[in-house]
Order: structure tokens, then sequence, then C-alpha cells
């Protein structure tokens, strides 16, 4: 008996399927980071420095499972790939966010954190361009993360990039999708907030690789 060959549609359907499939417990990933970092601060609010560290287990899940998560993804979109890449990093926010929202309703958020995590982030509305900053920052240190384990397969860079994030005040989209998620706010200040972050956190993403061409880019004799 024959067996039917998949079609070339067939083939980009289960494509963009398995991108989204990847991209869900990616999202669960960084909301249990969540989970870690405001659990440590609520024993004590000086602790907050291991829960940076602690979060990193969202990135380690993410980097040993290879799950689709946009802001270790988005640097390469200009890396040799084609233009539906973007649709690609679309999908990821989009099963992100799935896996974010899922972690935020099981463990909601206490009202002790809201003030920190949620109302000083909407405060920020009034400055969109810090917003954005703030995202820049932290895409380049999640693409530093994502391409020490994609050439050195070390998770070094997940240990040390992702506690400097954190400590540094730097916007990560889907953690902040998280947080969101958690203290059950979705509102079109929250949507706008978390456009600006993954705007910022594409830009940065792809600084350092574009600057890679440049610097070594390899001169006509």
């Amino acid at each position: 008996m024959r067996i039917a060959k998949p079609t070339p549609m067939t083939e980009i359907s289960n494509h963009y399927l398995k991108v989204l499939l990847r991209a869900i417990p990616a999202g669960m990933a960084i909301g249990l980071g969540g989970c870690v970092l405001m659990g440590t601060m609520s024993i004590n609010p000086e602790l907050k420095w291991v829960g940076a560290i602690l979060f990193s287990v969202g990135l380690f899940v993410v980097f040993t499972f290879g799950l689709d998560l946009y802001t270790g993804k988005v640097g390469y979109m200009f890396s040799d790939k084609p233009w539906t890449y973007g649709i690609d990093l679309l999908l990821m926010l989009v099963g992100n966010f799935i896996g974010a929202l899922f972690i935020g309703l099981i463990m909601p958020m206490s009202e002790q954190f809201v003030p920190g995590f949620i109302d000083a982030r909407l405060d920020m509305l009034d400055d969109p361009i810090m917003i954005i900053c703030k995202g820049i920052f932290c895409g380049m240190l999640m693409f530093i993360a994502a391409d020490v384990y994609k050439t050195k397969k070390s998770y070094l860079g997940a240990f040390i990039c992702v506690p400097v994030f954190i400590l540094a005040g730097s916007e990560h989209s889907i953690a902040d999708m998280f947080y969101f998620c958690a203290a059950g706010v979705f509102s079109a200040d929250m949507l706008v907030f978390i456009l600006l972050v993954a705007l910022g956190n594409a830009i940065g993403g792809v600084i350092i690789p574009l600057f890679q061409k440049v610097m070594y880019e390899k001169e006509s004799a």
C-alpha cells in the first residue's frame, strides 16, 4: 500500500504546530522562574538576588529540551532565516503567553507583589521609550545566553545573564506576561506594555549578531 507523501502545505502546517507546541512549555518554564523569584522574596525581600539566580531554571529548561522562547530566538532573525521566521516568532509569543498564563493561573501572585511587579510596570507607560530601552538591555543579555549555549553547549550564559537582567531592572517580555497573568491583570495597558518590551527585546537581540556581521565580515582581497 502506497503511503501518500505529505504536501508542502501539510509540512508548513506541521512546522508551525511544532513551533507553537515548543513555545508553550517555554512560557511555562519562565513562569516557574517567576514563581521562584516571588517565593524567595516572600521569605525575605533581601533575598531577591537568590531568586534572580534561581530564575535561571527557566532558561535552563528551555535550552535543555530545545524549547522555543521568543527572547532566545528573536536575535537570530537576520541569521540567514527565511522571511517566514517572523511568523515563527509571532507563534512563539502566542505559545509563550499560553504557557505563562497557565502557570500564572495556578500560581497566582500575592497582593504584596502587585505594587512592585504590576503597578510599577504600568506606571512606566508614561515613558514608552524607557520601556523599550529596558527591553533592549534584556534582549542583548538573552541573546548572549542563547548564543553561549548554541555555540559552546554551556549553561554559564543563562546563569549569569538572567540574574543580571533581573537585578539591573530590565524587562523580559515573557516574564512580564507571567507577572500580569499571575496578578490577573488583563487590560489594554498590559498588552501595550508587553508589546513595547517585546519590541525592545527584538532590537536588543539583533544588536550583537548585526555587529558580528560587520566586525567579522570577510574582506575582499
